[in-house]
């Protein structure tokens, strides 16, 4: 009966032992499972993570692009005007002189000594229209034009028949343009 019992025993003790590793080998798996869940559920957060970071860095390099590709249009087209107006200084300081010429050739001579002096300076004053054209200066025309006030300044008005309404009938002083730019407006009456 002893021997019996402890067969018995030593059955039970095999039997659990049996269960138990039968058990420690499903909670085995169960567990190896689920860190793999887990180690799954990491990796894809992980690569989401990753993905978006690739995607907003494509997305700040796009922009830099484009930031760049605009800086260059900006610097072109800005040394384009430097260029296309680089004489735009000069000749707006240059106009004065050219009204005071103006002034000079219209004055009435008496002398032939005076004459001579008249035909230098006309012949300077030409001259120097003609450097100023060089560089795309050029006069605006005014007398008998439509009033445009891009290209006028109006100080006074008139009603005088012989023109027609918002007609430019006296220039008082020239206006100049570089290119298409407007250097100085001519400065007018105009007819109501």
């Amino acid at each position: 009966m002893t021997n019996e019992k402890n067969t018995l025993n030593e059955e039970l003790v095999t039997e659990t032992n049996a269960n138990e590793a039968e058990l420690t080998e499903e909670e085995t798996v169960e567990a190896v499972f689920a860190e793999e869940e887990t180690s799954t559920e990491d990796t894809n957060s992980e690569l989401q993570s990753l993905i978006n970071k690739l995607e907003e860095a494509d997305n700040r390099y796009l922009r830099l692009q484009a930031d760049f590709d605009n800086f260059r249009r900006r610097t072109r087209l800005d040394a384009e005007a430097s260029e296309k107006y680089k004489a735009q200084k000069l000749a707006l300081e240059l106009l004065p002189a050219l009204d005071n010429f103006e002034r000079a050739l219209k004055i009435e001579v008496d002398s032939e000594q005076t004459q001579s002096l008249l035909q230098g300076m006309e012949m300077v004053y030409r001259s120097l229209v003609e450097a100023l054209k060089k560089e795309g200066v050029e006069s605006i025309e005014a007398v008998g034009m439509e009033f445009n006030p891009h290209f006028h300044q109006a100080v006074m008005q008139v009603e005088d028949e012989n023109y027609g309404s918002n007609i430019v009938v006296e220039e008082f002083q020239k206006g100049y343009m570089i290119k298409d730019r407007v250097l100085r407006p001519a400065m007018v009456k105009v007819n109501q």
